[in-house]
């Protein structure tokens, strides 16, 4: 089965570290959280720390790793949470993303669902490589 991670966009108020004036906040996420084990696609779910608290790895062309530290700017292309779920298909995602509890309450913000391509750690490179060129090729096929 296809897995999907519901990913919620940082905001200036997330990349504070400042938690949503909200006290019913966390009982609603906790209570769709639940739904979603209860229903079985549930896999993983968690917020992240603001990026003043994390860093990157970034690679030159000719690969050689730097890293740099946080915080990163334009909070909008950051993640501040997400939630990896197993459906049946792209549309039982979009229905529980549509359920969404709102993750910033009072202002405006997004998620963001993006399909996991296949699982390839019980394979050979070579496996690997392959299943995930087929998954890429019938991707842009529009399959």
């Amino acid at each position: 089965m296809p897995r999907f991670m519901i990913q919620v966009r940082a905001t200036a108020m997330s990349e504070a570290g400042e938690f949503p004036d909200d006290p019913g906040l966390v009982e609603r996420m906790m209570a769709f959280q639940n739904e979603m084990a209860q229903a079985g696609v549930l896999l993983d779910g968690a917020g992240l720390q603001p990026s003043s608290q994390g860093f990157r790895v970034q690679y030159t062309a000719q690969g050689e790793p730097s890293v740099i530290d946080g915080p990163f700017a334009e909070a909008k292309e950051l993640i501040a949470g997400y939630t990896l779920i197993e459906v049946r298909d792209r549309a039982e995602a979009l229905a529980w993303a549509r359920r969404f509890p709102s993750p910033f309450p009072g202002m405006a913000c997004s998620i963001e669902v993006r399909p996991l391509f296949c699982d390839v750690l019980d394979e050979t490179a070579e496996e690997a490589e392959a299943r995930l060129r087929a998954e890429l090729a019938q991707m842009r096929a529009g399959a």
